[in-house]
């Protein structure tokens, strides 16, 4: 028993104690706040991750902050024992350095926030945390527009190495592009003509709202935006087929099924225009694409 009130007499055990404490009290007051704010934005329907890991930054520097200052006379001591050793310590942890450095710099430039679509060299994704030392995302693939299920780990010191791209205007609406190809067996500027007004029905369902966030787009950009009507425009490939290039400013969900109804709507047409067109004049425009 008096081995432990030896212990216990010590000051540096009382403050490791006490220091002890401090951190379980902090997770613990981190993971009933993180349920509360997570409980209380689903029921109003709101996003919770940025209040989420704010709630948790917060708690982590101020807790970071006081243990520094509770152990301010052991760390001075600390410091002048290893004086000779600084030096390799910090060209040994000079990459957590820059970590930390990059997270500064996000809080101070706050070049994205929490639930923005960003793009960092080659990763691609939706912020859903950022720490002292890392960025963690949910890898987002941009020719559907969806979530491919993966985690990215981003470093902080990427940010202040790499162009960091932020997305986040076309998270809700993207410019859909993708191409059409058919063999050069009819005159095919008709078909496209008429698979154009077509198009313009097919958006008529969303046409005003894609004008009003093309304007909020080109306002914070201060630059003019693509335009919202459908663009199509014809060409060939080396193989010497007809390529119809089809581009649609449309909401992220609409992209896959609008590639559909507009592909179905072409090859109708154009299955209709080389029923009506006879075979002399088929041959005809073969010949033409030939020369």
């Amino acid at each position: 028993m008096w081995i432990f009130d030896e212990y216990m007499s010590d000051p540096t055990m009382q403050k490791a104690i006490i220091s002890i404490g401090l951190i379980i009290g902090v997770a613990l007051i981190k993971s009933f706040l993180g349920r509360a704010i997570i409980n209380h934005s689903k029921r109003k329907k709101q996003g919770y991750r940025s209040k989420v890991n704010t709630m948790r930054n917060t708690l982590n520097i101020s807790l970071v902050f006081i243990l520094i200052v509770f152990w301010a006379n052991e760390i001075q001591a600390f410091t002048f024992s290893i004086a000779a050793f600084m030096v390799a310590i910090v060209f040994a942890t000079r990459e957590y350095l820059q970590c930390f450095l990059g997270y500064f710099y996000y809080i101070s430039s706050r070049p994205f926030r929490i639930g923005d679509w960003i793009q960092i060299n080659e990763g691609v994704g939706e912020v859903i945390a950022a720490d002292w030392t890392k960025i963690t995302m949910l890898e987002v693939d941009l020719h559907s527009n969806s979530y491919t299920g993966k985690h990215l780990f981003i470093p902080n010191h990427q940010i202040l190495l790499k162009p960091v791209r932020n997305l986040n205007f076309l998270r809700r609406y993207t410019l859909s592009s993708f191409t059409i190809t058919c063999e050069p067996t009819i005159d095919v500027f008709p078909v496209v003509d008429k698979l154009r007004e077509q198009a313009k029905v097919f958006c008529e369902d969303f046409v005003d709202v894609a004008e009003r966030y093309k304007g909020v787009i080109e306002k914070r950009l201060d630059v003019e935006f693509i335009p919202i009507e459908p663009h199509f425009s014809v060409d060939t490939n080396q193989f010497a087929k007809i390529c119809i290039a089809v581009d649609i400013f449309c909401p992220v969900e609409e992209s896959i099924p609008l590639r559909q109804k507009i592909t179905q709507a072409f090859f109708k047409l154009w299955h209709e225009a080389v029923d009506h067109t006879p075979a002399v004049e088929r041959r005809r425009t073969v010949s033409i694409e030939a020369d």
